[in-house]
């Protein structure tokens, strides 16, 4: 097993609901429609107030797409289909050897993700796992590619929906924490971004409304608000949940530090591509001269949708509660058309992680082209602590050494640092003890560094580790052990906690055939094409050693 630093990932004290257990306390936007009809239906036309909606194919009606696509990507020679059949959107994958089809997979899409603003991805339910299907469609193009990410790697029909994605693409959804897509039945309790998302848990305002029982961001101190932003909109470099915490512990009015820990690589800092809003408009010289003032909300109306045709005089009127058309110094006819302020000193710019999609220059720079400011070093900058808080939470300050090495290699030394102090100051922490397991196995071959790490998981199961990371790395100390009887119980482990993981599965097979054990090995080899017909390297495996002849 290849081995990698990411402990995002590995360790989790809590299996049950990740999004806000107490759910009582929620209301539902259709119980705000009733006193707010025109805000919410107002809302409802917004990017956010279309974030996630159920699948169908009849374009004109809802997606306003055509249901069929087709792209071929080169080598490993894959074909993707988008078709209705039924009125049923369905996506399939399909692959070809010497000229033969040799697989194609066939899934119906159950949600659509986005708003159609930039695109739409879909999604598919397979048990109650929630996956990312290979196509989207994108509104820059006006036609169907590849979903982000799949241009790279072939996830098939088998990517599952992060956590902390699916909090921001929907009201209410009730993910497993650390299941790979395992979501509660039903997956959601409310489909798009709703009122209480911005405004808290509604129960008690919908029964008895008043000021005091709701949030108003509006209402909010400047950073308070632009907390309820950043939740979603200010992605860093790493992006920790504290300990102890899940995604809908957030709530409105509250520090989003006390929940999630979000950390910048100061040398790279400056116009980064996504969700970067909140860090690029502080860098602004607007939001120095306000001194704190100025904040999301100020400018961009979360209630209503401005039309393209619309926002440059819109976006100009909000610049101009602190400018005037005298404070540019440029002659009219050089300007922007339409006059249009935000199009010259926030241009959007394409983003690399997200194909035909552009996105707006918070940084709002005096000239194009005018660099970000000078480079404050390659520590870990932590964006936006809580009042009070000196540093960050160690164990969610490892975890971001951790991410942060994978840009950064010489993080690597300081998470070497850190880990060493962590074990040494909380030696019950199951994060710390997965992650000193973790070192020694990428450390050193030797059987006492591999005894000695073997211990640590140990310990880190006793603590209350409970992700499959944990238990697959078990298995790769064991195996080198030559312990391959406990190896395999271990890799079992971990596939009933992530059953649609293609490399468990592919790991339980290899060690199998490797053990001798070829029935075992066939079956599976069986299930894992089964489940991921895409899986070339276990097919030619099939084949190379006449498994099943």
């Amino acid at each position: 097993m290849h081995l990698r630093l990411c402990l995002v990932s590995l360790i989790s004290l809590d299996v049950s609901v990740a999004l806000a257990a107490d759910t009582s306390k929620y209301a539902g936007s259709e119980a705000c429609a009733g006193c707010h009809k025109e805000i919410t239906q107002s809302f409802r036309q917004t990017g956010m107030g279309r974030s996630l909606s159920a699948a169908v194919s009849s374009p004109a009606a809802n997606l306003r797409i055509p249901a069929s696509g087709r792209v071929a990507n080169g080598p490993p020679n894959r074909v993707f289909e988008s078709f209705a059949r039924d009125g049923i959107l369905f996506q399939s994958e399909s692959g070809e050897q010497a000229g033969k089809v040799v697989f194609r997979a066939t899934y119906r899409m159950d949600y659509t993700i986005g708003s159609g603003d930039h695109g739409l991805s879909f999604l598919t339910l397979r048990g109650r796992h929630l996956f990312q299907a290979p196509l989207s469609w994108y509104s820059s193009t006006n036609a169907w590619d590849l979903s982000p990410g799949y241009d790279r790697v072939d996830f098939g029909f088998s990517r599952p929906i992060p956590t902390g994605c699916i909090a921001c693409h929907s009201a209410r959804p009730q993910p497993i924490a650390d299941r790979g897509g395992l979501f509660a039945d039903p997956p959601f309790l409310e489909l798009p971004i709703g009122c209480e998302n911005c405004h808290g848990p509604g129960e008690a305002h919908a029964s008895q409304p008043t000021r005091q029982n709701i949030v108003n961001p509006a209402r909010l101190k400047p950073r308070l608000a632009d907390n309820v932003c950043m939740f979603c909109h200010e992605n860093g470099d790493s992006r920790i949940l504290l300990p102890g915490k899940a995604y809908g512990d957030f709530r409105p009015g509250a520090y989003l530090g006390e929940t999630i820990a979000v950390f910048k690589i100061r040398a790279t800092k400056g116009d980064a591509d996504v969700l970067e809003h909140n860090d690029a408009m502080e860098q602004s010289r607007c939001f120095r001269a306000s001194q704190g003032k100025l904040s999301c909300i100020t400018c961009h109306d979360p209630h209503r949708r401005i039309d393209r045709t619309q926002s440059a005089a819109y976006y100009r009127e909000k610049c101009f509660t602190c400018h005037t058309d005298a404070s540019c110094k440029l002659p009219l006819a050089s300007r922007q058309p339409a006059n249009d302020c935000a199009g010259c000193h926030m241009p959007k710019r394409p983003i690399g992680q997200i194909a035909h999609t552009a996105l707006t220059n918070h940084r709002i720079p005096a000239r194009p082209g005018v660099a970000a400011p000078p480079e404050f070093g390659d520590e870990l900058d932590w964006i936006d602590p809580p009042p009070g808080a000196k540093t960050p939470n160690p164990v969610a300050l490892l975890r971001a050494y951790a991410e942060a090495s994978g840009a950064q290699p010489a993080f690597r030394a300081r998470y070497l640092a850190l880990l060493e102090e962590l074990g040494r100051t909380m030696p019950n922490d199951p994060l710390i003890q997965a992650s000193l397991g973790q070192r020694l196995l990428m450390e050193s071959r030797s059987d006492a560094s591999t005894e000695a790490a073997l211990d640590h998981y140990r310990r880190a199961l006793e603590l209350g580790a409970q992700t499959a990371e944990v238990h697959m790395e078990m298995a790769d100390a064991l195996s080198r052990l030559n312990r391959f009887d406990e190896s395999v119980a271990q890799l079992r482990i971990a596939l009933d906690i992530k059953p649609y993981d293609r490399s468990i599965r592919r790991a339980l097979a290899i060690r199998l055939l490797a053990m001798g054990k070829n029935a075992e090995a066939l079956e599976a080899i069986r299930q894992q094409l089964e489940l991921f017909p895409e899986d070339d390297m276990m097919r030619d495996l099939l084949a190379k050693n006449n498994l099943g002849q």
